[in-house]
């Protein structure tokens, strides 16, 4: 999974170098490559690093235990 999102980090690195290159020789001619880059990099490398990072970990231990406490207190009224 990390070398996919690597890949597509390059990926993405691609397409905006890609872009701006052609912008410098024609303009607007690039925008739709630079573009894609950010497509790429707004739905498709963000949630895949989210889901990979937070795969593993354990979230009760950054909840706030006071929420649960007040929230066991107004169940047993």
């Amino acid at each position: 999974m990390k070398y996919f999102i690597l890949s597509l980090l390059i990926l993405f690195f691609a397409f905006v170098g890609y872009g701006s290159y052609l912008n410098s020789e024609i303009a607007k001619s690039g925008d739709k490559w630079i573009g894609i880059g950010v497509l790429l990099i707004a739905f498709g490398i963000m949630p895949l690093f989210i889901i990979h990072r937070y795969k593993k970990s354990k979230l009760k231990e950054y909840l706030n235990s006071q929420l649960d406490k007040n929230s066991e207190k107004t169940e047993n009224q």
